[in-house]
């Protein structure tokens, strides 16, 4: 499957101007590959690749779920969320202890892209480089808000969360389970006439979409017939079990469904990256923000500080904020507090490009394929330059 994320490379990230040779960016990717800190001693790009964003370095059945996971999510339709609460505080300390990224900041990937753009003005005797800024208008980060709505206690409540977010200057997108619970469509007009999205989770939430391959096609189909009648342009795999090979069948233009690092879900893992970055047919826009149930339920979090010091993180290095909350865990008044007490901190620091998912994915696919600023509405370039051993970015220069 390295095919999938081929594509990815440092080159297209940076899309300098002028850009170097092929063979700069070889040496470069090479030099750099160290710092990627994975578990070989590859080297070529398309390894390295496959390895961090095709996950790879956790094994051939890695997106297969354990015996147990298998079972837990047969019977979890019968448990009282008394039990299945423990039941995940118990197996997420465990995980987070054999966890072999960073949480809640993996930090390789955006080291490694910075490593790799140092060795290339190194090697070619430059001091400095001009790029074609990450986000429209010179802004430092994007800010994405999305909430998937499991439940029809959670659909309920859905509309107000969207007034939070409005409140706050915010939009977002809301995913809804076709085949769960009845769908408001007055809910669903609503929500887009405000300007909000609207995007499938799953077909039932059951966790069976990706219990084996003929399974999923023949989901897969019912899923493609809900994007077509929603207008939707994107999808997100309940609980974020996924196969990024079998999901080449879906119609979608992005997907939800992974994350940079995440210890805390059924298959835990991530792609280490903060940005967007193809996978195959579609874009991946993987969540960079610890989920709402992680943070407030397993985690016992009461404030929005690790949010706040990833969003810390994500602003440095020019990344994508993108947080995957739920209406129906957010009717509980700790999570909604702590979610309040975000919107209201990302509002008053700024900085940042707040669109939703779709124009994300738009805007990405664009700056992957504009030739200069010129060709790209609301483009603007910076300068990355050499500073001793490290690389420095300006601010934005058009």
């Amino acid at each position: 499957m390295a095919h999938l994320w081929s594509s990815n490379t440092p080159a297209q990230f940076w899309r300098l101007q002028p850009d170097p040779l092929p063979e700069a960016w070889t040496a470069a990717v090479t030099a750099a590959a160290p710092v990627l800190g994975l578990p070989t001693g590859a080297r070529d790009l398309d390894t390295l690749l496959a390895l961090s964003l095709g996950e790879g370095q956790f094994g051939p059945d890695h997106w297969r779920l354990s015996w147990a996971r298998r079972w837990y999510y047969r019977l979890k339709p019968l448990l009282p969320r008394q039990l299945t609460r423990p039941l995940r505080r118990i197996a997420g300390r465990r995980d987070r202890q054999a966890f072999p990224l960073g949480w809640p900041v993996e930090d390789h990937y955006a080291r490694f892209l910075w490593a790799v753009l140092h060795n290339v003005l190194r090697e070619s005797g430059q001091q400095e480089v001009s790029f074609i800024h990450f986000w429209p208008h010179g802004r430092q980060f994007a800010l994405v808000l999305t909430h998937d709505i499991e439940t029809a206690a959670g659909q309920s409540f859905a509309g107000a969360i969207a007034d939070l977010d409005e409140q706050n200057g915010f939009r977002s997108l809301f995913n809804f389970v076709p085949e769960r619970y009845p769908l408001d469509c007055g809910l669903i007009d609503d929500l887009r006439a405000r300007g909000f999205e609207i995007g499938v989770h799953g077909l039932t939430h059951d966790g069976r979409l990706f219990s084996s391959r003929a399974e999923f096609d023949r989901r897969a189909v019912r899923i493609n017939r809900y994007l077509d009648a929603f207008g939707a342009h994107g999808f997100r795999s309940p609980c974020t079990l996924r196969h990024p090979d079998w999901m080449q069948d879906l119609a979608i233009d992005y997907d939800l469904s992974f994350f940079d690092t995440d210890p805390y879900e059924p298959i835990s893992g991530g792609v280490m990256t903060i940005w967007p970055f193809r996978m195959g047919r579609f874009l991946e826009l993987p969540y960079t923000l610890a989920q709402d149930f992680t943070l407030v339920t397993l985690l016992g979090q009461r404030t929005p500080e690790l949010w706040q010091l990833k969003v810390a993180f994500i602003r440095e290095f020019g990344g994508m904020a993108l947080a995957n909350t739920h209406p129906d865990y957010l009717r509980s008044p700790a999570t909604w507090d702590v979610y309040a007490r975000f919107l209201a901190d990302m509002r008053e620091q700024g900085g940042w490009w707040h669109a939703l998912p779709c124009e994300v994915a738009r805007w990405w696919n664009d700056r992957t394929t504009a030739s200069s600023v010129h060709d790209l509405p609301g483009a603007v370039l910076r300068c990355a330059s050499l500073d001793g051993d490290s690389l420095a970015i300006s601010a934005a220069l058009s």
